[in-house]
């Protein structure tokens, strides 16, 4: 066994299980009981407890090529009782299903990508209840959204193009977008919407408030008829709107949970004819050993790919505004970014840009050298 490697294995699987999505702090004992080898990548099995007296579980660590102590992101465990006799075969089946969620969700990513302009969010509520009625006056009333008529019909709207309502749902056209509102009385299932409010640094109460949510309200706008620009827009002013219902606690993207008023600050840009970017794109920024790093998650909605940051020396103050301005210019000036170009706001500045897999992001993702 290479010692210094499963050294790193097993420092990754306690920075794993630390996570708050996880047990929220490091395992109280942890051991490394084997090792194998799939699809020519190397694999650590360990056994950990949560507390001194509980049960031990079953955990894996790896993807490591030869020699390198970075693994391939092939971090994890479904907390099931470690048993000795089929532990490989146990760690084999995890990092299969590991192998195999990565997949489906490069895939959604890129499909993503390749259509771009329907947009979804989740407004996280306290109880499964809302005011309809509320909700379409506010729509109406702050940002003039109203079922608008077919071109072809002005006047009376056609039966079939009526804002079609049931009680717990209702959609309307709009600028040649369709907004879709629905109240969904159960929360995200599979704790999905607790993980991705671990990854809001801005938001020290996020998991916990996350956590109360009992239902949601689906808001979705389908434009793939109009820019991906304008139904962004349109999102966020049907989710700001959706926000003012009772017992909102969360604004969940499918990337990051957002706090409500976190959400209401930044989508007043759209008051001031500015591009509301905070609200569509997530900025998230993590150190690593050589330095900052820092991706974007919302830019495939409008067509591009998620661009990262790795080992900046920047501090995370100017590596956030970078990003920021880079993902603001793509999405606002309709510019691709191609891999051997390089890419400045000045004269002087020149940024390399390479594309590869995606080391915080699923799929593959534009490095730029900040």
């Amino acid at each position: 066994m290479n010692q210094e490697q499963m050294q790193a294995a097993k420092t990754a699987m306690i920075q794993w299980l630390s996570h708050p999505a996880e047990l929220g702090k490091a395992p109280a004992k942890i051991e490394c009981t084997g090792e194998f080898v799939l699809s020519r990548l190397h694999y650590y099995i360990f056994k950990y407890k949560k507390g001194l007296w509980g049960k031990w579980l079953l955990g894996v660590c790896g993807g490591y090529e030869e020699d390198s102590l970075e693994h391939c992101g092939h971090v994890f465990s479904e907390m099931e009782e470690y048993r000795e006799a089929a532990a490989e075969e146990q760690a084999r089946e995890l990092v299969e299903k590991v192998c195999q969620y990565c997949r489906e969700q490069a895939q959604r990513a890129e499909n993503r990508k390749e259509n771009p302009g329907t947009f979804v969010n989740y407004v996280l509520l306290r109880e499964p209840r809302w005011d309809k009625a509320a909700l379409l006056k506010e729509l109406e009333e702050t940002w003039g959204i109203v079922n608008e008529p077919d071109d072809e019909e002005e006047g009376d709207i056609p039966e079939q193009e009526e804002a079609k309502e049931t009680e717990d749902t209702f959609v309307i056209a709009c600028q040649g977008a369709m907004i879709a509102v629905s109240l969904m009385p159960a929360p995200i299932p599979g704790g999905e919407a607790e993980g991705a409010a671990a990854k809001n640094y801005l938001w020290k109460d996020g998991m916990a408030q996350t956590r109360k949510h009992q239902a949601h309200l689906l808001v979705a706008v389908l434009g793939q008829a109009i820019p991906p620009v304008v139904g962004g827009q349109l999102l966020v002013k049907a989710v700001t709107s959706a926000c003012k219902q009772e017992g909102v606690l969360g604004i969940y993207t499918g990337e990051v949970v957002y706090a409500p008023d976190y959400w209401l600050h930044f989508s007043q840009m759209l008051k001031e004819d500015i591009f509301p970017i905070y609200n569509l794109v997530w900025l998230g920024l993590y150190r690593s050993k050589a330095g900052c790093c820092g991706y974007t998650a919302g830019m495939r909605n409008f067509g591009y790919d998620e661009i990262e940051v790795l080992d900046s020396q920047a501090d995370l103050e100017s590596l956030h505004e970078f990003l920021s301005d880079i993902a603001n210019y793509v999405i606002t000036q309709g510019v691709v970014l191609n891999p051997g170009e390089t890419i400045g706001f000045s004269e002087d500045q020149k940024l390399p840009i390479t594309k590869s897999t995606g080391v915080a992001v699923e799929g593959d993702s534009l490095k730029i050298g900040f």
